[in-house]
């Protein structure tokens, strides 16, 4: 009966401490799709946004209501290319763009047509 309880504690604790934050994607999505056409890469004209993947990698709590997050990003554009990115920027839940977002660039794969 003590593993039990053990193992229940080790699994449920993880999950109550989760410090997911607030839901400030848009944020830098708008500076990563921006940043892709300032470089050069792809024009956001040209950027598919219905098919863009975006998963929340990391959602740190910082003091005074902050949040340091990591968001990956996944762009397509309207030939089937995609454009992927890392962003890191700090966010409240009042603000989303508490810091400028930093933006880097992991992946860039183009169909041949």
């Amino acid at each position: 009966m003590k593993k039990f309880l053990l193992i229940t504690l080790l699994a449920v604790l993880p999950i109550l401490s989760f410090a997911k934050g607030p839901d400030c994607y848009s944020w830098p999505m708008n500076i990563s799709e921006g940043w892709l056409k300032k470089v050069g890469i792809v024009d956001n004209i040209n950027l598919d946004e219905s098919k863009t993947k975006i998963t929340l990698l990391a959602s740190e709590k910082k003091a005074k209501g902050l949040y340091t997050q990591i968001y990956h990003f996944i762009f397509y554009d309207t030939t089937g290319n995609t454009y992927e990115t890392i962003t890191k920027n700090d966010a409240s839940y009042e603000e989303c763009s508490e810091t400028a977002a930093d933006v880097y660039l992991i992946s860039k794969s183009h169909i041949n047509k």
